[in-house]
């Protein structure tokens, strides 16, 4: 039966990351060490082709979006949007915890489906809207026989993918990818309409000698790579 990938790419380094900040909806773009960052891996990496590109519309993605693929436009969805930190939004950790809500951000971090930071999104309504937005994009992957789709997106909305759909399964932090960086996922229709899974094949970007190994090869030594215990 005909497979198809999607290669999920988490944005570029903005300011905000490096400062150890949460940012969420706030629209900041790619850091100056950001964009050299992509540019030295795009060099010295193998970033997959793209029938199809799929973006969040925020400028870290869109950005990275141009740097990685300068001849594609993204379709830009609203779904493929980080987690809505509401107040939490551009502090740090230790700012929050210092702070005069540091009881709501302490309870915010003990996660739970209905926990919630003020103004912003639950977990469960994050992973509702990311869900339900990957399930329409996959779904059309196999209507229109897309072969290789490349999704940019952010650090919180690939691991909540990840967590949700994918095979081997593995907890949502294990699945949390450096900047420019990310995971390849193989749809197969039967799997998928059996049972909503997909299987993870890859990590990106890769090295020229592992962009040079079969298909074959990729699942037995990138799957045993991230789950070396260190």
């Amino acid at each position: 039966m005909k497979t198809y990938r999607i290669h999920f790419i988490r944005h570029g380094l903005t300011q905000g990351a490096e400062e150890g900040r949460y940012i969420g909806h706030t629209d900041a773009d790619l850091s100056r060490d950001g964009i050299l960052q992509l540019e030295d891996m795009q060099r010295d990496m193998v970033y997959p082709q793209a029938s199809a590109l799929f973006s969040s519309p925020l400028k870290r993605c869109m950005h990275t979006a141009q740097l990685l693929y300068p001849d594609r436009t993204p379709i830009e969805m609203e779904g493929l949007i980080e987690y809505n930190f509401g107040e939490f939004d551009g502090k740090s950790a230790d700012e929050l915890l210092s702070g005069k809500k540091a009881d709501l951000f302490t309870a915010w971090l003990k996660g739970g489906p209905d926990s919630a930071p003020p103004f912003g999104e639950s977990n469960a309504q994050f992973q509702k809207r990311v869900c339900e937005t990957v399930e329409k994009i996959i779904d059309g992957i196999i209507q229109t026989q897309t072969d290789d789709t490349v999704i940019l997106t952010h650090g919180g909305v690939i691991s909540t993918i990840f967590a949700s759909f994918a095979l081997p399964e593995a907890p949502l932090h294990e699945w949390m990818a450096p900047c420019g960086c990310g995971y390849t996922a193989r749809i197969t229709p039967s799997l998928w309409m059996r049972c909503s899974k997909f299987e993870a094949i890859s990590l990106l970007p890769l090295t020229p000698e592992e962009a040079n190994r079969t298909p074959e090869d990729t699942p037995e030594y990138i799957w045993g790579d991230m789950h070396t215990e260190e």
